[in-house]
């Protein structure tokens, strides 16, 4: 379990560098270049959610559980990681009305992956995961309404509705894949019994 909360201390601290260092990530492109940094940066990050995913892992075998959801959250999940998809393939495209009107969709992808995690899932191990993921996801918004609000430019403007078609097909499609068998895939857990 001491694992899993340095890991995710680790994974916070490099998702949120501009909160803790707010000039480390420029003067680091200053001196290694944009490129460069970008690679560096990538690196750490996927090295943090590799050592999340591992640690969750180990915590998950020791751990036991907190609260037994009833049968009918797991359905919930499904239906609201339906919205997570949605927001998380908009986010990756030009902006449409879904990131206009949610101003930081991966942000709200990460809270409804969160919480539909939590109603489903009570082990020790998945509340501790989920509830830090839900806390970050609404601290970091917070966050960028006040640097909207202090004039900092932190939203991607509308270009076109077509990016929210997109955005949906691709949500549907990868949120099918999930349930189908990319979840059990990668996380060893079937979302929906067959």
């Amino acid at each position: 379990m001491l694992l899993l909360l340095i890991c995710l201390l680790f994974f916070f601290a490099t998702h949120s560098l501009r909160l803790i260092a707010p000039g480390f990530r420029s003067d680091m492109i200053a001196r290694m270049g944009e490129g460069l940094w970008k690679g560096v940066y990538s690196l750490v990050s996927i090295l943090a959610i590799v050592a999340v995913a591992y640690s969750f892992d180990q915590a998950r075998q020791v751990t036991g559980m907190l609260y037994n959801p009833p049968i009918w959250m797991s359905h919930t999940a499904l239906t609201l990681m339906l919205f997570a998809m949605i927001c998380l393939a908009a986010s990756l495209l030009p902006a449409g009305h879904i990131v206009a009107k949610t101003k930081h969709p991966l942000i709200l992808a990460v809270k409804i992956w969160a919480l539909s995690h939590l109603l489903a899932n009570g082990e020790t191990s998945s509340v501790i995961l989920f509830a830090s993921f839900l806390a970050w996801g609404v601290v970091m918004r917070i966050i960028l309404k006040r640097r909207a609000r202090a004039g900092e430019t932190v939203t991607r403007p509308f270009v076109s509705a077509r990016y929210d078609i997109v955005a949906l097909v691709l949500g549907v499609v990868l949120w099918a894949a999930m349930i189908w068998k990319l979840h059990e895939w990668l996380i060893g857990v079937q979302p929906l019994a067959m």
